[in-house]
């Protein structure tokens, strides 16, 4: 029972470590800093839920959710920079990594998400 409880253990570390990496090459983390450097020259998306969207976000934004991102994906145009964003940087992760996967090269996201952001925004 001890061997296979490790073996569970030694698998999803597995996992977990290979995700991580794959992250990695999927997308640029960007603090706020290195975000506002670039963010104005890209595609700005918020892949959080309208009703979050709507409470507030960056100024400039567009609202693609990541529960829409499959159907919606082909709004994001793959020759331009894209700066995704959400509450705290998981579902802006895998919105990179759908993306990565459609072929999508200049992909980044900010460190945190919107949680952090201390710029300024705008809501309806």
């Amino acid at each position: 029972m001890l061997y296979v409880v490790l073996a569970v253990l030694v698998g999803l570390l597995a996992y977990a470590g290979i995700q991580a990496f794959r992250l990695k090459k999927a997308v640029t983390n960007l603090t706020q800093e290195q975000f506002i450097e670039g963010y104005r020259k890209a595609q700005l998306i918020d892949v959080r839920e309208p009703k979050e969207f709507d409470a507030g976000h960056i100024l400039g934004a567009r609202n693609i959710p990541s529960s829409q991102l499959r159907q919606r994906f082909n709004e994001i145009r793959p020759d331009k920079p894209v700066y995704l964003y959400c509450q705290s940087g998981a579902r802006s992760a895998r919105a990179a990594m759908f993306l990565k996967k459609k072929e999508y090269t200049q992909l980044n996201q900010l460190q945190g998400g919107f949680r952090g952001w201390t710029g300024k925004i705008k809501s309806k």
